[in-house]
């Protein structure tokens, strides 16, 4: 990878100092993963089967959150239930969990992808994605290989699905909708610099790498 020029790391630098606030209402509870196991019926119908799809805003496969950090999972949640995410059926999941609940689940899902490590390295990116990366700043957040983000914050990426990331992405950059979109204005901010063509490219290559996100397929009896 090429290193990060002198603006880049500033420009990663203010995205960070932004994150850090907007996501200051997060809660800091501890997680307790065996109940968190007990918490998950409203999580496996989607998250734990392989291949499963979303229907709104568009088709898509659901995000791979197994092997995820858990303060980026509790963020999430946190943020669908703030309204600062807009998702009919995640805002309705995330509202009948407690702050408890939250950490309990990121917790189990953090660890339920243990075993899973991401490669040493990952195929370089094409010179169009890796100048469209670098605009970005986006390993200044995500970190090595897009799989060990500079703080818990952030999420890992690599190897996320490649449709779940142009939907993320998309969402920020169109976040004026009022049952769909993601009203950060730090990943705004990003995203809304690119195309939408642009955007694809950059999720498509980061989707294609190998990282620790898993669908550990899960039965919906418990």
């Amino acid at each position: 990878m090429r290193a990060m020029s002198f603006k880049s790391f500033a420009f990663a630098a203010a995205l960070f100092a932004g994150m850090a606030v907007q996501l200051s209402h997060a809660q800091d509870l501890k997680g307790d993963v065996q109940a968190g196991e007990k918490k998950i019926a409203m999580c496996i119908g989607c998250h734990g089967i392989v291949g499963y799809q979303a229907s709104f805003p568009a088709v898509y496969k659901v995000p791979m959150i197994s092997g995820q950090g858990a303060k980026y999972i509790a963020n999430a949640l946190n943020a669908y239930k703030s309204g600062e995410r807009k998702h009919p059926t995640m805002r309705s999941v995330a509202l009948g969990l407690t702050a408890q609940d939250v950490a309990d689940v990121s917790a189990y899902y953090e660890l339920h992808g243990n075993g899973f490590p991401a490669p040493d390295q990952i195929a370089a990116a094409p010179a169009k994605v890796a100048e469209l990366l670098t605009k970005g700043g986006c390993a200044g957040c995500h970190g090595a290989n897009y799989s060990k983000p500079t703080t818990p914050d952030f999420p890992k990426v690599a190897g996320q699905h490649k449709d779940y990331l142009y939907m993320a992405l998309r969402s920020y950059k169109e976040d004026g909708g009022s049952t769909w979109g993601r009203s950060n204005p730090v990943m705004g901010g990003v995203a809304k610099q690119y195309s939408l063509a642009e955007l694809k490219m950059i999720a498509d290559y980061l989707g294609g790498q190998s990282g620790e996100l898993k669908v550990v397929p899960q039965s919906k009896f418990r």
